[in-house]
């Protein structure tokens, strides 16, 4: 029996425990600068902020800022088992977490990566949370209680006897929380921890965050670039600037609705909700208070007085013609005993994007993997350019197929950024000097040019990010698969890369992607592939998918914010249906 979905509902503005006076703060941190080896200069550069109980804390900046290097320094990791050189103080629970043990900051602080497979180290999921509080030497009861409601609360203890390998990207992104909330830590730091989840997954998680620190005695510490499920969260706001130093630190009115044009210049993040208020403030809707979520947006708008303006026409994509570019007829794979994809029959055209979604565990991954011969499929056919996948060799299947995956480190090879972007072009062979000519481009325009000595595995999340895709596109396949391309990206540099994939598509490269952010997927795909239990539970256009009920409640999907925001507007009609912020009147001439 397939596991039963929550329904992907809004939530009000929870009341958050007020941060508990007369209390000493379970996080300070005081002109915190990190400076790891071979860098010239400091990121974080400057930070200070106090994290008290009771509070959940969002930190923001973009990428490379050094916000998961902060976090990393909070449980001790860095400078303990990261080389780095930390000056001023990060004190967690009275203890500086410069000369602490890891394993005596573990009591005070839990803590879940930005890449969960960095921390899973057990046989099975019921073992990987067990592990933390066994290490505090609890009695087994009490272990054993701990692990079954984190596992339950996350909705993996139906799988407990699993192994972490067998698991979902988005699953083991669950199981990795788990493991935080069996530690029963005062405080929480959780890095992009919902960035692997499927809508009902989001809602589910911040179900289980809430019921952390509504007793008021924990603190969470969130690293985050989706705010559309965040915001409802978070009572406090930390954003940093380019170099890692604070800007602004007060609660989510003052910083996200007051500082709300400041943050965007600044290329990081906002809600949908605020981002569509913004143009259209622009366009002269009276918008007084910047609403943050899908609900403050529509309610904003049915107060406020109509507007004449201009329509934006609504452009729909017309389907390409002509023989696809790939061709996928029949696709099975099994894995051990079960069946992950069953008779997947898929087209996409030069030119197209095309966006998969569904739930955790529904396939996505694998069918992505199978297209671009990461794995071989046992059954059925795979043709790109009219040749088959898997009768071609790696060396001559990267002409035709660039593949991003979603976790960047499970592709990097080599030990620098430079030779990462020029190690598939050496092998075609093609002279140095084209090799260095197209390396150098591809540093520039995602800004890693001063990164081209650096290790890999030293970028900052959004930089490995970037270096993954680059190393993509840098031998010109004409089908590009990308899993999660926008994970770990601030908005300014999400902006570029989608910008560079609209460039792509103009010349005729077919672009599949495996994302979980339906408002990306309403703003650029032609196409949504959705896929549930392992077949293809729909191939239709983005409005027709958005418009189907029936289908977003059955996989757990949702709607975009847009779309939940203007769907049925009342006192503006010419807004309602819009799901993409572009197609908003904007005021700009």
């Amino acid at each position: 029996m397939p596991r039963r979905r929550t329904p992907v509902t809004a939530h009000p503005h929870p009341t958050a425990a007020a941060p508990r006076t007369g209390v000493d703060a379970l996080l300070r941190l005081r002109n915190a600068a990190v400076t790891h080896l071979e860098a010239d200069r400091p990121t974080p550069a400057d930070v200070s902020f106090e994290v008290r109980p009771g509070q959940v804390v969002l930190l923001l900046g973009p990428s490379g800022s050094g916000k998961s290097t902060l976090g990393l320094a909070m449980n001790g990791l860095i400078p303990h088992a990261v080389p780095a050189e930390v000056s001023g103080t990060v004190t967690v629970g009275g203890r500086d977490a410069a000369t602490t043990p890891v394993a005596e900051l573990a009591q005070t602080v839990a803590m879940v990566f930005q890449d969960p497979d960095a921390q899973l180290i057990t046989g099975t999921v019921l073992d990987e949370v067990c592990f933390g509080p066994e290490n505090l030497r609890l009695p087994v009861p009490e272990v054993l209680a701990r692990a079954e409601a984190a596992l339950r609360r996350v909705g993996l203890w139906e799988r407990r006897d699993d192994s972490p390998d067998v698991l979902s990207g988005g699953s083991r992104q669950r199981l990795a929380i788990a493991c935080a909330l069996a530690m029963a830590s005062p405080l929480l730091v959780l890095d992009e921890p919902t960035a692997s989840l499927d809508p009902a997954g989001v809602v589910e998680v911040y179900a289980a965050l809430r019921d952390v620190v509504a007793a008021g005695d924990r603190a969470i510490m969130l690293i985050e670039h989706d705010l559309d499920a965040a915001v409802e969260l978070v009572d406090r706001v930390v954003a940093l600037d380019g170099e890692g130093r604070v800007v602004a630190d007060g609660d989510v009115d003052e910083v996200l609705r007051g500082r709300a044009r400041e943050l965007h210049d600044l290329g990081v993040w906002l809600p949908s909700a605020t981002l569509a208020a913004l143009r259209l403030r622009r366009a002269g809707y009276a918008i007084d208070r910047l609403p943050l979520t899908a609900e403050e947006l529509r309610a904003s708008l049915e107060d406020a007085a109509p507007v004449a303006v201009a329509s934006v026409p609504r452009l729909v994509p017309a389907r390409p013609g002509g023989e696809p570019l790939l061709r996928v007829r029949g696709l099975g794979v099994t894995r051990g005993r079960t069946t992950v994809l069953r008779d997947v029959d898929l087209d996409v055209s030069t030119g197209e994007f095309v966006a998969v979604v569904g739930p955790n565990g529904a396939g996505k991954t694998t069918l992505v993997q199978a297209i671009a011969g990461v794995r071989r499929p046992p059954r059925g056919t795979v043709r790109v350019d009219g040749l088959d996948v898997r009768r071609l060799p790696p060396r001559e299947l990267s002409r035709h197929v660039g593949f991003v995956f979603q976790n960047p480190e499970h592709q990097f090879v080599t030990t620098t950024v430079f030779d990462e972007l020029a190690h598939g072009l050496r092998r075609l062979p093609l002279p140095e000097t084209e090799v260095r000519s197209r390396v150098d481009a591809i540093l520039e325009r995602f800004g890693l040019a001063d990164r081209a000595g650096s290790h890999p595995f030293l970028l900052s999340g959004g930089q490995k990010r970037r270096l993954s895709v680059g190393t993509a596109l840098v031998g010109g396949a004409r089908l590009l698969v990308l899993d999660e391309p926008t994970y770990g990206q601030d908005r300014a540099r999400a902006d570029e890369m989608l910008a560079m994939l609209d460039d792509l598509r103009a010349e005729g490269t077919g672009l599949i992607v495996v994302t979980h952010d339906l408002q990306l997927v309403a703003e650029r795909a032609d196409r949504v592939v959705v896929m549930d239990a392992g077949r293809l539970a729909a191939d239709a256009p983005a409005d027709a998918v958005f418009a189907d009920v029936a289908l977003l409640e059955r996989t757990g999907l949702g709607s975009p914010p847009l779309r939940r925001a203007f769907d049925g507007l009342q006192r503006h009609p010419q807004l309602a249906g819009i799901t993409r912020l572009r197609d908003l009147p904007s005021g700009d001439s």
